[in-house]
């Protein structure tokens, strides 16, 4: 995490993170173990990638590893894991490709991929509109927006009209662009402003409120739940999940028939349940979905 804190709740939490490097750090623990799959090269998806890519054997992914339990560090602080990670070796491996994962800035994966730093971009990405006019968005997972405080502030936090609380959020996020701002003008008009605190990485907006920098925050559906499992009651989820949407992988515009097989080797993991089980082995089964397009209807 990326805090200092003198509080015992803050040591207690901290200790049993996995600090790294880099100055950040995610809320694994050792649980989960890469998912075990055996995959075939699917030819017909397989026709469909770029022969530059083929050439290369490699797809180079930009990921934020910080959004546990999608990808984030494993505790010897360089490895990328996460069940973002295994669908996606999977799927570069019904491609016939293998997958290199690249810690990055959330906010700068999109314009890496536009200037063919990265293959792909998989970090947990919400498909929305604007996105898609900037980059393809292939579907693979579906998840909701939820808010999460400490069992002491989670009582007192009103997650329709969150007045006067210091809420903490990751740059870039659709939580920040697009669920705070309505909230922003409501407690505005009556007095009460929300504080803001933006943060460059999750796990560090996780740590502000279990340290008590602030009074809670909102993030994707299976981070909250990920991130109250591995704080061992030093966090509580408040209140339902709302906004449901499909995470998509990034790709070019211009890159449009890797977009395609991609969507192809996703069908073709699920009907070999390699896809569920990936879901199932992390936790997060009730995001799975049933069809994989690239580019489909956003708001």
């Amino acid at each position: 995490m990326k805090l200092r804190g003198s509080l015992a709740i803050t040591t207690a939490v901290v200790a049993g993170l996995a600090l790294t490097g880099c100055g950040s750090s995610s809320l694994d623990t050792g649980a989960h173990k890469s998912t075990k799959v055996t995959i075939k090269v699917d030819k017909a998806a397989a026709a469909l990638v770029p022969a530059a890519l083929k050439s290369k054997g490699t797809l180079t992914v930009g990921s934020d590893a910080s959004y546990a339990p999608s990808e984030f560090l494993a505790g010897d602080g360089k490895t990328i894991e996460g069940f973002d990670v295994d669908l996606f070796k999977a799927v570069a491996k019904v491609l016939g490709l293998k997958a290199d994962f690249q810690n990055a800035s959330f906010d700068t994966i999109i314009t890496g991929v536009q200037g063919n730093k990265y293959d792909v971009g998989v970090s947990s990405f919400t498909i929305n509109s604007d996105r898609e006019k900037q980059v393809n968005m292939v579907s693979y997972f579906n998840a909701g927006v939820q808010w999460a405080a400490t069992p002491a502030k989670a009582g007192s936090v009103d997650t329709t009209k969150p007045c006067g609380l210091n809420v903490a959020v990751q740059k870039g996020t659709t939580e920040l662009e697009d669920n705070l701002p309505p909230l922003q003008k409501v407690c505005k008009a009556a007095g009460k402003p929300i504080h803001v605190l933006v943060y460059d990485k999750q796990d560090a907006a996780t740590a502000a409120v279990v340290a008590g920098k602030a009074d809670a925050m909102l993030a994707d559906s299976p981070v909250i739940a990920y991130a109250v499992h591995q704080a061992s009651g030093k966090l509580s989820a408040v209140g339902d999940i709302y906004d449901s949407a499909p995470y998509g992988y990034v790709v070019s515009k211009p890159n449009t028939a890797l977009a395609n097989a991609i969507a192809l080797a996703l069908q073709d993991l699920k009907k070999s349940g390699d896809y569920s089980a990936v879901l199932k082995n992390w936790g997060v089964s009730q995001g799975g979905i049933t069809e994989f397009a690239a580019n489909p209807p956003a708001s």
